[in-house]
């Protein structure tokens, strides 16, 4: 605060630095929206490795194309992910929707119900014990001791003294609040009647020994259901409760979308593709299984699809389909969709070269991939290339690699600025720093002070891209500039309450095409 001096003598005071660090984003975040058959339905489940996934959404399962994408991401290096688990939510006329296992516990004073924690039959196999507390002061029993066991996974959980008062900082729906098995329906003022006491003699100590049924309830009362496969509405869901794909309002960041499962001929993905451009994000979609042929491919995009639509800048599309081992099925190998191994790709390059650079060539090889569902020629890749569709290839020694980095707008017909993966991703990159490291700017008062400060942490942030080999030029002055003074701030725009930024950038090109020039020389002397 402002010194008010009134002795002779020194002051000191501390003035707010002009500095202000602009931090760039995550890049290769990747959110995967699919079926599974146990997890989370009401929020995004932040995962970093295949362990995350295992446990909460139970691992590898035939039904669910979502766990071998999220499998495949990480056998390609990927790192970070938002799972988005979809159920059917309304079963229509004849569908059935999923639902939710539940365990009746009886009790002195009424029932105790629980239900599984997502919906699924998954929950058929959960087991759940209540012990009585020892009561050595002759005092009525409040308090119990619950558990619970996944007989299927064998995870168990242990809750001691849960109090039969809601209110209390140990009632059951307040322990029960982080359980990844369980939650509360109805009854947790009651006292549930105890299991069956373990006899130490017996020698069996396991309180879920299954030859002891006595000792522990099954939830099978009222069993769990899968249900129909989710149509459109559970995909796009509601923004106001975040259901469906708008789970994702309640992660911080992803960059990359994968919908396996959904084809970019499925009614969805121009809903996908919109919620895309509006959180700055990249849409991997993946071929139609009827695109069994370059021709098919070739007639397909040239038909157009969602991607060539408003957004499709904010895409990119992958051929032909990939056969892999399935760990699930002893080894058998069997065709996949390609956008779970594609969203490692680019995560991985995102590591090892940064967002700037194009996740294809000999480097983006396609780990975990036994083969192509189809070999290509390279005058089969010139047909779809310069129509805007990335093929996988097979290549001698390098084996099966990503050989094409064009957005939904890559075609050569369309000349679009967003032609290329890497420019597009740069952009956004830069888009969503910059609107989270100047949010400090808000209500600051608006002249050269403010300009000059504008200046000097964007100008840093972009300088310190420039020196990782993110833009073209050889200089500062040829790969970026930022803007922010009289010239885009006059006094119209002031008096509006708007500080206007301009930050421009000379992206790097890939270098798609090489040409290599030969020529002989003939009757030349070399002096």
């Amino acid at each position: 605060m402002p010194i008010s001096p009134t002795y002779p003598g020194v002051y000191i005071e501390e003035l707010p630095s002009a500095v202000r660090t602009i931090i760039g984003v995550p890049t290769s975040i990747a959110a995967f929206v699919g079926t599974a058959p146990r997890g989370a339905v009401d929020r995004p489940v932040h995962i970093t490795n295949w362990g995350d996934y295992e446990s909460e959404f139970g691992g590898l399962d035939t039904s669910s194309d979502l766990s071998y994408a999220v499998y495949q991401f990480y056998q390609n290096g990927g790192s970070e992910a938002e799972i988005v688990r979809i159920v059917r939510t309304d079963p229509g006329e004849t569908g059935t929707k999923a639902t939710s296992s539940a365990i009746t516990i009886s009790g002195a004073t009424g029932d105790l119900v629980l239900a599984a924690a997502s919906p699924g039959k998954w929950g058929d196999s959960l087991l759940v014990r209540i012990e009585a507390n020892p009561d050595d002061n002759g005092t009525p029993q409040t308090t119990y001791n619950l558990a619970v066991r996944d007989s299927s996974t064998r995870a168990t959980e242990s809750y001691l003294n849960v109090s039969t008062d809601p209110t209390a900082p140990r009632g059951l729906a307040k322990l029960l609040a982080s359980s990844s098995l369980i939650s509360v329906t109805s009854g947790d003022s009651n006292l549930p009647k105890p299991h069956k006491a373990i006899d130490p003699k017996d020698g069996s100590p396991d309180p879920f020994d299954p030859k002891k049924p006595d000792r522990y309830t099954q939830a099978t009362a009222t069993s769990g259901a899968d249900g129909d496969k989710p149509g459109d509405a559970d995909y796009i869901g509601s923004v106001l409760d975040k259901t469906g794909i708008n789970q994702l309002m309640k992660a911080d960041i992803f960059n990359i979308l994968c919908l396996p499962g959904l084809a970019v001929d499925h009614a969805f993905i121009p809903t996908a593709l919109k919620f895309c451009v509006d959180h700055r994000a990249m849409l991997i979609a993946d071929p139609p299984e009827g695109w069994t042929s370059v021709q098919a491919a070739f007639d397909g995009v040239r038909a157009g699809t969602a991607l060539t639509a408003e957004g499709g800048a904010n895409s990119a599309l992958y051929f032909p389909r990939i056969t892999a081992a399935d760990p699930k099925q002893n080894g058998f190998v069997r065709e996949f969709a390609p956008s779970g191994v594609i969203a490692g790709i680019w995560a991985r390059t995102d590591v090892q070269r940064g967002v700037w650079k194009a996740p294809a060539g000999t480097d983006a090889t396609l780990n975990g991939v036994s083969k192509l569902t189809l070999k290509m020629n390279d005058l089969e890749n010139g047909r779809l290339n310069p129509q805007g569709l990335n093929c996988l290839r097979t290549l001698p020694v390098f084996g099966n690699v990503a050989w094409g980095a064009r957005t939904g707008f890559g075609s050569d017909q369309r000349a679009d600025q967003w032609k290329y993966v890497p420019v597009r991703r740069l952009a956004l990159f830069l888009e969503e720093s910059l609107y989270r490291g100047t949010q400090w700017v808000v209500f600051e008062p608006n002249d050269e002070p403010l300009w000059s400060s504008v200046r000097l942490n964007v100008g840093a942030f972009m300088n310190n891209l420039f020196r990782q080999g993110a833009f073209q030029g050889s200089t500062p002055q040829q790969a970026y500039k930022v803007t922010c003074d009289a010239t885009n701030n006059p006094q119209n725009t002031i008096d509006q309450g708007i500080v206007n930024i301009q930050v421009g950038f000379a992206p790097l090109k890939p270098a798609e095409f090489v040409i290599i020039q030969i020529q002989q020389l003939a009757g030349q002397i070399q002096v």
